[in-house]
């Protein structure tokens, strides 16, 4: 089969690779549709440690299941599917206590690190465990179902916060998954949404999908603003998709004491945090790992036309082109956003 291979650091290659051989409780998927995460944007260059090559890398996908083994029941070949980005034991003891992204051993799709390397998506076939699979409703393409994932990421960060009704939110970062955090707070009954990113056309999607407020932190006074629509308190609840030190910080300046941050973005391993702020405002921080089941619910929500993925739609490309859209994502060009490859 062809696949997008990275050989080594910012060098991604497309080319003949062995077909995968699914074992006896897998499935063999045809991609159709596979998008470019800005994990594997970050990952290309090294800087994660989590793309170590030689790597198939890529994690959300949809495809047509072509063969199945043995021991695969429910499932059948001609099936429209997609799958969880995190492979998990069932028998793990996270597993069996609804915790399956935080269980011992788990693999994620096209990552290659100390613990494991598991091949992803890039590629013409991949092989899926059948517990981590799910059926893509008629009136969802292929296209739409491939951005399950992040929806699900940001829906999983969301269902772990304390969300009421009236709410007033500020979701800091407004890539893919922030721009869904968006959507899901909207959903979820929030009336104030800020969303705080440097990219003015980020910003102008943020608030085409629900944000009230779009603020930049090189120009606006991000807790000031929040308090001018909060009665002078601060956000009831904050998201951070990006991880690193400014944002971080910026996401805690926007909370009411009391208030709870969730933390999704890991692009650092470590930040400075003000320790006395979050101790004397008695703040919590939360943070996000993955996803946990939301799959299910994302699937419904888009089979009910009740999130928009077209707005973040900016390209469907082959994927033997593939290298030259992470480039361009790489190089920030203007406009990119969400870009899908097609096997």
């Amino acid at each position: 089969m062809k696949a997008l291979v990275l050989e080594d650091y910012m060098k991604l290659t497309y080319k003949d690779v062995p077909d995968p051989v699914p074992e006896s409780d897998e499935v063999l998927v045809e991609i159709r549709a596979t998008g470019i995460c800005g994990s594997d944007v970050h990952g290309m260059d090294g800087s994660t440690g989590r793309r170590i090559p030689p790597v198939i890398m890529g994690h959300e996908a949809s495809g047509i299941i072509r063969d199945a083994g043995s021991r695969v029941k429910g499932w059948k070949a001609g099936d429209r599917v997609t799958f969880d980005s995190t492979i998990y034991d069932l028998g793990d003891w996270y597993t069996r206590r609804g915790a399956y992204n935080l269980s011992d051993g788990r693999k994620v799709l096209g990552v290659s690190a100390k613990e494991f390397k598991r091949d992803g998506t890039y590629a013409e076939f991949v092989a899926i465990p059948q517990h981590i699979l799910y059926r893509i409703p008629e009136n969802v393409s292929f296209t739409r179902a491939a951005m399950v994932e992040p929806a699900a990421v940001a829906l999983h960060a969301v269902n772990l916060t304390p969300v009421t009704v009236n709410d007033t939110a500020v979701v800091v970062g407004a890539g893919m998954i922030g721009l869904f955090i968006v959507q899901m707070l909207r959903l979820a009954g929030c009336t104030e949404i800020a969303a705080v990113d440097i990219d003015s056309e980020r910003l102008s999607l943020a608030e085409k999908l629900g944000a009230t407020l779009i603020m930049n932190p090189e120009k606006d006074n991000i807790a000031a603003e929040v308090k001018s629509i909060s009665g002078g308190r601060g956000a009831d609840i904050a998201f951070e998709a990006v991880g690193i030190n400014s944002s971080i910080n910026t996401a805690i300046s926007s909370l009411r004491k009391g208030g709870t941050l969730a933390i999704l973005g890991n692009l650092s391993p470590a930040v400075e945090i003000p320790l006395q702020t979050i101790v004397t405002g008695q703040l919590r921080l939360q943070g996000s790992c993955a996803i946990n089941g939301e799959y299910g619910p994302v699937l419904d929500l888009l089979e009910k036309d009740l999130l928009n993925t077209d707005v973040m739609l900016s390209a469907e490309v082959p994927l033997s082109e593939g290298g030259d859209w992470f480039r361009r994502l790489y190089d920030r060009e203007k406009g990119l956003n969400k870009v899908i490859l097609i096997p």
